[in-house]
C-alpha cells in the first residue's frame, strides 16, 4: 500500500504547475470568549460554508485527479478518457482559494447565530507542492434573549398568532440565532394554515430585536407583520362547498350529474365509483375551516384506493361572500381513473438445486373498480417448466409447474362489526381475498396439488410502517402419483414423509414492515420486516381423534399446529456524488419455526431453504445445508433428490454497489447463512442439528455482479464461488472454489 501511495503521488507530482500548489483542505479554530454549548455543530455549519472543496483521497491516493491528469495526454485511449469521465477531477490550487470571501462568509454566518463583532484571520500552511489554510475566528459572548412578544395585529388573526407565541418553544436566556427564528416562523405558519387561514404565508412574518434597554448582550424580540400584506390573509376560511368528480377527463364535454351525500357533490356523466364508498377516503367537510393536513390525507387516502392515476385537488375562493373575518372556499376534487382493464406479462428464468433451470411465464389480468367501489380483481396463471441441466444422476428429470390465483381488492374494512375509518388515521386498510390452486409436477418423484385461500388486512400506519394481518390463511396439500422411486426418499426419511402427511393447513398470519428506503435521497436507510404464522389454534378446538395417540384430524385430513416468526434486516450507506452514487448495503435474517401439538415436524410448504440469487449466491437455490450435511457422502444419495430445508435459518450478507457507465451498475459481494433443524433428523446422522457451533457451518461465498438498473426496473446477473463449504470435512471448508462458480439471474435487487 505504501508502494501504492508513493506511486500515485509521485504521478501526480509531476503535472502541478511550477508557480501552484495543490490546495489539501482547511481548518478553522474558534477563540471563544465564553463556553458555546453546541460548538462542534457550530464548527460544521461554517466548514459548510469554507470553498473549494479539495480534490478527493481514496487510501491517501488522489485517484480522480490522477485520471484527469492522465487525460490530458495528446492519445490518452479509451480506459483513460472513460476513467476521468467517471471519477476524474479537475485540480484545486492554492490560487482557487478566495480567503477573504470565506472570511466574510464566516463572519455572517456567526452574526446569524449572534455572535456579533467577531473577527477572522487566514493563514495558509505552504509545502513544497501543496497548500492549507487555517481559518481563525475570535468569538465574542453571544447575544441572549430577554424577553418574546407580538407586535398589534388586526383581528382576527391577532388572537390566534398569540395563542401561538404563548406555546413558543422560545425562552428567557436562548441565544440569538436566525434558524431558530426561521422554524419559529414556519410553526406559526404550519398551524395558521391548519386554522383555516388560506392566503397566509411565513413570509409575512418579521422578526425584530431591540438591545437599546440593555448594555449586557440582551435583547427584546418582537414577531411582527410586514407592511402592505394584504387583508384578506388576515382573515380565516371556511370550506362552504365540496365538489368532487369521481371519473374526470379534462376533455369531458358529456353532459354529467351531481348526487348530493353527506354534505358532498358528486359529480359523474354515470355512476363510476359509488359515493358511499369513496366518501371515507375525504376528509375535508363542508363548514369546517380550511387545513392543508386535511387535503393532504385526502390526496393521500384517494391515491391508495388504486382506480385513479391522477387526484387534483383545488380551492376557489368566493369573494361574493366573505366577510371581514371569515372568508370562503369552494373545494374541487378531481379523479381521473387509470384505465378498466390491464394485462401483464412476466418473463422469468429460474435455478434450483441440482441444476434444475427453466423459463417461467406469469399472466395477469386486472380489472379495477369492479363493482363501482374501487375494488381490483386479478387473476394471475403461471407455467412454469424446469429441466436437469448437464449429466449426473438427475440427468432428464423435469418438473413443471401449472398455478392460477385469484384475488379480490376490496379499499375498506370488511368485517361483522363496523369499523370507523377515523381510527386509521393516515390510510383506511384495504381487505384481501384470494383463492389459488397449484398443479406441480416432478418427473419420477410425485405430483403435488395445493389450494390457498386468504382473507386479510392491509393497511399503512404512516409513511414508512405498513401492518398485514390475515386471521383466515388456510392451506391444503396432496400428494399423489409418488413413484417407488420417491416411496423410497420418503421411507428413508421420516422427518420429509411427516411434513408431506399435514396436508391441512389453518391459521393467522401477521406482518409488519418498516421501510425507510421510500427516502432515497438519505445516506443511512434501513428497512425492518417482522413475520409471525401461527396455524392449527383455532381448528385444534373443533379436531377429532381417530386412532388414540396418532394425529388429530379436521374433516378427515390431518392439520399442522406450528408458530413460525422470522425476521429480515436491511442497512444502506449511500455516498459518493449524484452520478457517482455508491452504496454499501447490508442484510440480515433470522427465522425460526417451532411445531407442537398435533405436528412434530413444521410441513415441508412452510420450511425455510437456503441458497440462491436472493440468499447465499455461491450456493444453488435449496441445495445448502441443513447444517453440515453432504449429500455426495450419503450412502442412499437420497439427498440429492430433494430439496434441502429446516426449521431454522441464519443470513447475512454484505454488497458494495458502484456504478458503471449508463444504466450498467456493479457490485462486489459477500454472503453468510444456513438452515438447520432445531430436532434431529436420523436420516442426516446429526448433521443438521443446530448447535452452539453454528458460527462454524455457516455457507460462505463472495463474488461480483452486473445490474442493468433502468428506473428502478433492475435485471440482475451475480457470479459466485464458496470460500467457506459446511458440507465438507472440518479442515477443508475453507476453500475458495473459483472453478465452480455460480452464475444468479433475477429481477430485482436481492435486499
Amino acid at each position: 500500500m505504501l508502494l501504492g501511495v508513493a506511486f500515485y503521488s509521485c504521478s501526480i507530482r509531476k503535472y502541478i504547475p511550477e508557480n501552484e500548489r495543490l490546495y489539501t483542505g482547511a481548518t478553522i479554530e474558534i477563540q471563544s470568549d465564553s463556553v458555546i454549548r453546541g460548538e462542534e455543530y457550530l464548527k460544521e455549519e461554517l466548514q459548510g460554508v469554507v470553498s473549494p472543496e479539495p480534490n478527493s483521497k481514496f487510501l491517501g491516493m488522489y485517484l480522480g485527479l490522477y485520471y484527469h491528469y492522465k487525460n490530458q495526454k495528446e492519445k490518452p485511449g479509451f480506459i483513460n478518457r472513460w476513467l476521468n469521465d467517471k471519477f476524474g477531477e479537475e485540480p484545486v490550487y492554492q490560487s482557487d482559494v478566495e480567503a477573504n470571501q470565506i472570511k466574510d462568509l464566516l463572519l455572517n454566518r456567526l452574526e446569524n447565530r449572534g455572535f456579533f463583532y467577531s473577527s477572522a484571520t487566514s493563514d495558509f500552511e505552504e509545502s513544497e507542492q501543496k497548500a492549507s489554510i487555517n481559518y481563525t475566528l475570535k468569538v465574542p459572548t453571544p447575544y441572549r434573549m430577554e424577553t418574546y412578544q407580538m407586535d398589534s395585529m388586526p383581528a382576527p388573526i391577532h388572537d390566534d398568532i398569540k395563542a401561538l407565541v404563548d406555546k413558543s418553544r422560545f425562552r428567557k436566556g436562548i441565544r440569538f440565532d436566525l434558524s431558530f427564528m426561521e422554524r419559529e416562523r414556519e410553526r406559526i405558519d404550519f398551524n395558521l394554515k391548519n386554522k383555516g387561514y388560506y392566503n397566509f404565508d411565513d413570509s409575512f412574518l418579521i422578526f425584530e430585536a431591540d438591545t437599546n434597554r440593555y448594555d449586557n448582550k440582551r435583547f427584546d424580540l418582537y414577531l411582527k407583520l410586514k407592511n402592505g400584506v394584504p387583508k384578506k390573509s388576515f382573515i380565516p376560511y371556511k370550506i362552504s362547498k365540496i365538489n368532487i368528480y369521481p371519473s374526470y377527463e379534462v376533455a369531458d364535454s358529456i353532459q354529467t350529474t351531481s348526487e348530493r351525500y353527506n354534505e358532498k357533490n358528486y359529480i359523474q356523466k354515470e355512476v363510476y365509483f359509488k359515493p358511499k364508498y369513496l366518501d371515507p377516503f375525504i376528509k375535508i367537510e363542508e363548514g369546517e375551516f380550511y387545513s392543508p393536513d386535511n387535503s393532504r390525507n385526502t390526496a393521500r387516502r384517494l391515491s391508495t384506493i388504486g382506480a385513479y392515476k391522477y387526484v387534483n385537488i383545488q380551492y376557489k375562493e368566493i369573494d361574493t361572500l366573505a366577510t371581514d373575518s371569515l372568508g370562503l372556499l369552494e373545494a374541487n376534487i378531481y379523479l381521473s381513473p387509470l384505465t378498466k382493464r390491464a394485462f401483464r406479462a412476466e418473463l422469468q428464468v429460474v435455478t434450483k438445486s441440482n441444476n434444475f433451470s427453466g423459463p417461467g411465464l406469469a399472466l395477469t389480468y386486472s380489472n379495477r373498480n369492479v363493482f363501482g367501489g374501487g375494488e381490483t380483481y386479478n387473476i394471475t396463471t403461471k407455467l412454469g417448466y424446469e429441466a436437469q441441466l448437464g449429466g449426473g444422476q438427475n440427468a432428464g428429470k423435469t418438473s413443471l409447474e401449472i398455478g392460477v390465483k385469484n384475488e379480490l381488492i376490496f379499499p375498506r374494512v370488511l368485517f361483522p362489526i363496523k369499523i370507523e375509518n377515523e381510527f386509521f388515521e393516515y390510510s383506511i386498510p384495504k381487505t384481501k381475498t384470494s383463492i389459488s390452486l397449484d398443479y406441480l409436477n416432478r418427473t419420477k418423484l410425485y405430483t403435488l396439488l395445493s389450494g390457498t385461500a386468504l382473507f386479510g388486512y392491509v393497511w399503512d400506519a404512516n409513511r414508512y410502517v405498513t401492518h398485514e394481518i390475515n386471521p383466515l390463511s388456510i392451506n391444503y396439500t396432496e400428494l399423489t402419483n409418488t413413484t417407488p422411486e420417491f416411496e423410497q426418499i420418503l421411507n428413508d426419511n421420516p422427518f420429509l414423509r411427516r411434513s408431506f402427511e399435514q396436508q391441512f393447513i389453518s391459521g393467522l398470519t401477521y406482518g409488519f414492515t418498516y421501510n425507510g428506503m421510500v427516502d432515497a435521497d438519505r445516506a443511512h436507510q434501513k428497512y425492518l420486516n417482522f413475520t409471525l404464522d401461527v396455524a392449527g389454534n383455532t381448528i385444534s378446538l373443533m379436531d377429532k381423534e381417530e386412532t388414540p395417540g396418532a394425529p388429530k384430524t379436521f374433516l378427515g385430513l390431518e392439520y399442522a399446529q406450528y408458530a413460525k416468526a422470522d425476521v429480515d434486516i436491511h442497512y444502506h450507506f449511500n455516498f459518493g456524488r449524484r452520478r457517482n452514487k455508491q452504496t454499501i448495503a447490508a442484510r440480515l435474517f433470522a427465522g425460526y419455526g417451532l411445531p407442537y401439538g398435533n405436528s412434530d415436524v413444521v410441513p415441508f410448504v412452510k420450511q425455510y431453504f437456503a441458497g440462491g440469487p436472493y440468499s447465499v449466491r455461491a450456493f444453488r437455490i435449496r441445495s445448502l445445508g441443513p447444517g453440515t450435511y453432504n449429500a455426495d457422502e450419503d450412502e442412499d444419495n437420497t439427498g440429492n433428490f430433494f430439496d434441502k430445508t429446516g426449521n431454522i435459518r441464519l443470513e447475512a450478507n454484505i454488497e458494495y454497489r458502484f456504478p458503471i457507465v449508463s444504466y450498467l451498475k456493479g457490485a462486489i459481494f459477500a454472503d453468510a447463512g444456513n438452515i438447520w433443524n432445531s430436532e434431529e433428523n436420523p436420516t442426516f446422522d446429526g448433521k443438521d442439528k443446530f448447535t452452539s457451533n453454528f458460527i462454524n457451518e455457516l455457507g460462505m461465498g463472495a463474488g461480483f455482479g452486473l445490474r442493468v438498473d433502468i428506473q428502478s426496473f433492475v435485471i440482475r446477473f451475480d457470479l459466485a464461488a464458496p470460500f467457506h463449504d459446511p458440507s465438507k470435512r472440518e479442515g477443508e471448508r475453507f476453500k475458495f472454489d473459483v472453478a465452480k462458480p455460480i452464475l444468479n439471474f433475477a429481477i430485482g435487487y436481492p435486499f
